[in-house]
């Protein structure tokens, strides 16, 4: 279905080069993937260690930021590591669309296999520590943005890690984490290392942490928040032992229910996937209609860029869209930037929406129908 009725339309209006590449096979065949993200040394990779019950190849963890690579790590019988530009290559993995990010990215990349029994059912992704200040735009010689918003659209949970004594939400980790806003119903937070404080600190770190995100994240909800110490070692404060039990039983059920629920969430993203591709078809469709068929293209079309808000609002009344479909409007107009000439994209296929339309009130239901049985 992707392939024949949303895929064509996305490769005539160029929507790759707007917001992500083409979906793969792999990406609908993968495991449902578990995304780790955090400042360095809040404990993501001893997290890891901690759900796989034993070390993982490759493994490096310490005080100072130890992981500088994404790593993913999946079940396999013997312990392995593979590159990223061969785990690129490699059809059965859903990670063929991290190619384009180049060689620069790919030598940051890795994947790891191990025999672990949670890895039979979900993939794990640990990421680098987000730096704090001048550090941040050091040594990065790839677009981690582009690679953490390629990561977000294709994991099933976002995992945002804080640590009990390091709270403070640098410039970098405030920009991932709005990159996660379209993404709010998959993320969940987790406040680590809380038996290394009081309960009365405790609650009082709990409620800093809620402001501090809901100041990041704009909304009255923040997502939930888990509470726990995931290291191996015995609880410094037993006196909210109870607390960080069940605070972990509820994360690992959260983490257990993604098999099951994987069917319905790559539905639900599919959908997402296939509106934003019609709206964006709309976009192009309309901006390329205000362009004068000889004389002055590029001042009509750097005057449509500047006034980009506008046009998205006439947009959305012409064709009737609804305008929580539209995409963000910045990035948008960065990506417009690069285009020299709209008039050279193809025009609109009529025939390809009606196929579009069909998916949502034909194809879609269907999918529902056979995912409920």
């Amino acid at each position: 279905m992707y392939r024949k009725k949303i895929m064509p339309l996305e490769l005539s209006s160029k929507y790759g080069h707007f917001h992500s590449s083409p979906l793969s096979p792999s990406d609908f065949d993968a495991k449902p993937m578990v995304l780790l993200l955090g400042q360095y040394s809040v404990g993501k990779t001893s997290f890891i260690k901690y759900m796989l019950g034993r070390d993982f190849p490759g493994i490096r963890i310490g005080p100072e930021p130890t992981t500088d690579r994404f790593t993913a790590i999946m079940h396999g019988n013997t312990d392995k590591v593979t590159p990223g530009a061969a785990l690129c290559s490699q059809h059965d993995r859903p990670f063929r669309g991290l190619s384009p990010f180049g060689n620069n990215f790919l030598s940051r990349l890795e994947g790891v296999e191990c025999d672990s029994p949670i890895l039979r059912n979900i993939t794990l992704v640990d990421t680098p520590g987000i730096l704090s200040g001048q550090k941040q735009n050091v040594g990065r010689n790839y677009d981690y943005d582009a690679v953490m918003k390629w990561f977000a659209e294709r994991a099933d949970l976002i995992i945002i890690m804080f640590d009990a004594h390091k709270l403070d939400i640098s410039d970098e980790l405030k920009r991932v984490i709005e990159m996660m806003k379209p993404h709010s119903d998959k993320v969940r937070v987790l406040l680590n290392k809380a038996d290394a404080v009081s309960t009365q600190h405790l609650m009082r770190v709990y409620g800093a942490l809620m402001w501090n995100l809901g100041k990041v994240m704009m909304t009255p909800e923040v997502c939930r928040v888990y509470m726990g110490s995931f290291w191996g070692a015995p609880l410094q404060n037993t006196e909210q032992a109870s607390l960080l039990e069940q605070e972990k039983f509820d994360l690992f059920t959260d983490i257990s229910q993604l098999p099951q629920n994987a069917v319905m969430r790559r539905i639900n993203e599919l959908v997402k996937r296939a509106r934003g591709v019609k709206v964006h078809a709309y976009i192009i469709h309309y901006l390329r209609k205000q362009l004068p068929y000889t004389w002055g293209k590029r001042e009509k079309q750097r005057r449509l860029i500047d006034r980009l808000d506008r046009e998205f609002l006439m947009c959305a009344r012409r064709y009737e869209l609804p305008r929580g479909d539209f995409p963000p409007l910045e990035p948008f107009r960065q990506a417009l930037l690069e285009i020299k000439d709209l008039s050279e994209f193809p025009k609109l296929d009529k025939k390809m929406v009606r196929e579009m339309d069909k998916v949502f009130s034909v194809d879609i239901p269907e999918l529902l129908e056979r995912a409920r049985h």
